[in-house]
């Protein structure tokens, strides 16, 4: 038998964050809030936010029962000018190369753990709305299988 499997506590507060807070960030801060419910604070942002929440992204969320359709994009800058301190986050999720160098170009003077974990960008990817969709729920599935495992199983019960 290997040894049981470890995982990480859950912060106290988490932000994720891409490239335009439309696609990747905001579907994994619906799915952690899903799974893991009311124990962390749980944000989501985008070195630009120049683009609405992605009409793909809000359906592939939907099927498991992750609301994002009301989701307002925001950038890093746009976070602090409505009241979110990046320094009071304990953990920042950057999910794109680009929202990487901005994070960790914003929290050289924190103490603050940024970590990279590489989701597939779904945009653009495939031809009719069956083949875009197979790609977002891929980029779904990464998401959660990444947040499962740094965090550990669902602690909310999940249809």
């Amino acid at each position: 038998m290997g040894e049981p499997q470890t995982f990480s506590k859950l912060p106290q507060s988490v932000l994720f964050c891409c490239d335009h807070n439309a696609v990747r960030s905001p579907m994994a801060e619906g799915i952690m809030k899903k799974l893991y419910g009311t124990e962390c604070y749980i944000q989501s942002v985008g070195v630009k936010n120049d683009l609405e929440i992605d009409g793909f992204a809000v359906a592939v969320c939907m099927e498991m029962g992750v609301e994002v359709c009301r989701h307002r994009s925001r950038s890093f800058d746009e976070m602090e000018e409505w009241g979110d301190d990046l320094s009071s986050f304990d953990l920042v999720l950057a999910l794109s190369p680009a929202s990487q160098r901005r994070a960790l170009d914003l929290t050289r003077f924190y103490h603050l753990d940024v970590e990279y974990w590489p989701i597939l960008d779904p945009t653009g990817l495939g031809e009719g709305r069956e083949t875009r969709l197979a790609s977002y729920r891929q980029t779904r599935d990464q998401i959660i299988e990444r947040l499962i495992e740094r965090f550990g199983p669902a602690r909310v019960e999940t249809d």
